[in-house]
């Protein structure tokens, strides 16, 4: 016969080790995922951290979803500025190569996060821009046929989405291919887009269900803010991914201490 202390001991150890099971058992455990900052520049030309914080925190809500940091790269167009981790230098060629080797193990899925400027031909990545041509022929080779999540903050990044559309892909964008996005002064914590994805994550069930909260976040911002036009956030998810993606569901976040 148990006694009564002891069984409520038991309990809360098989109930350790079921969480300890749930957060190991991560849908996204075994993805590759790369978060890119792009320029560290504000719209006005003046120094901005918008992008890094948003690399940084956007980083750190993935890792809270389930993915693990093994199989993580951040990039800074200033990488000696940061620590813990300290990133990568943004280069194209580099982001390309370090999917090679993410891929290489982390087979599982991939995904893939911008945050910087945008122009009507592609993203800014360090004074470049990389076009949607060049960035759906790295992805061709790196993640190939597997479930595919590509997230591009920048303006004008809805061009992304007729050369990543594909049916292993979701792809989400902060604005129309003919309209900016908001949110990249010098003292703006984060473009709007990279902040309204941090205030719903915690809350959504899978990435569909983030990219409709998201839309309505940022029209609701930018309406608050009086921003025109309005940016009109895109998503795209392909067909063989839309039936899958649902069942990728995000870990709840726990109430705050005292309720």
């Amino acid at each position: 016969m148990i006694h009564r202390t002891g069984l409520a001991g038991l309990v809360c150890v098989l109930a350790l080790i079921v969480a300890a099971s749930a957060q190991a058992a991560s849908p996204f455990q075994n993805w590759a995922a790369v978060v890119v900052a792009g320029d560290w520049h504000a719209h006005s030309g003046g120094p901005s951290e918008a992008f890094d914080n948003a690399r940084r925190d956007v980083s750190k809500e993935l890792q809270r979803v389930g993915f693990d940091a093994a199989n993580m790269r951040q990039f800074s167009v200033r990488p000696e500025r940061y620590h813990d981790p300290v990133p990568l230098k943004t280069a194209p060629k580099d982001i390309y190569d370090t999917l090679v080797d993410l891929t290489a193990k982390a087979k599982d899925g991939c995904l893939i996060y911008f945050s910087s400027h945008g122009a009507p031909n592609g993203v800014v990545v360090d004074q470049s821009i990389l076009p949607p041509g060049l960035l759906g022929a790295m992805l061709d080779r790196t993640c190939g046929t597997r479930p595919t999540i590509v997230i591009i903050s920048a303006c004008f990044s809805g061009v992304f989405v007729p050369d990543l559309a594909g049916p292993n892909r979701m792809v989400l964008t902060a604005a129309r291919r003919d309209r900016t996005s908001f949110g990249c002064g010098e003292t703006d914590k984060y473009p709007y887009f990279d902040d309204c994805f941090l205030q719903v994550s915690p809350h959504a069930h899978d990435f569909p269900t983030l990219a409709t909260q998201v839309q309505a976040c940022v029209a609701a911002r930018e309406l608050k803010e009086g921003m025109k036009p309005p940016s009109e956030p895109q998503v795209f998810i392909g067909p063989q991914l839309r039936p899958l993606l649902p069942l990728y569901v995000f870990p709840s976040t726990p109430p705050p201490k005292g309720d």
